[in-house]
């Protein structure tokens, strides 16, 4: 088996959130919608985008009803701040680049 590097593990983080961001925004832009829709939709399998709508539904964005899954009033504040809450963490990993100096590689 082939160990997984940090960055590897980054990078699926960085996938499933993708995945959690687009099922949010369908839900946000077509609710209520169900999960057969979604997946039909975001051409994902109906257990990832299931739990996709468990993490949501755990970060209070999203709540399920007869007709599928709706946003919540949390949804509007976080729409508000995801670009500058995104820029935050893309500015962390800008800081954490090595460059090839010497002096660097020292650090």
């Amino acid at each position: 088996m082939v160990e997984q590097t940090i960055i590897d593990r980054l990078e699926k983080e960085v996938d499933v959130l993708d995945r959690h961001l687009e099922v949010f925004v369908l839900v946000w832009q077509a609710e209520p919608i169900g999960i057969v829709k979604l997946s039909t939709k975001t051409g994902l399998p109906h257990h990832k985008v299931r739990y996709s709508l468990r993490v949501l539904e755990e970060e209070e964005l999203i709540e399920p009803c007869s007709a599928g899954a709706t946003t919540t009033d949390r949804a509007e504040e976080f729409v508000e701040t995801l670009n500058d809450d995104l820029a935050t963490v893309i500015d962390t990993l800008d800081a954490m680049k090595i460059s090839g100096s010497k002096e660097m590689q020292s650090v």
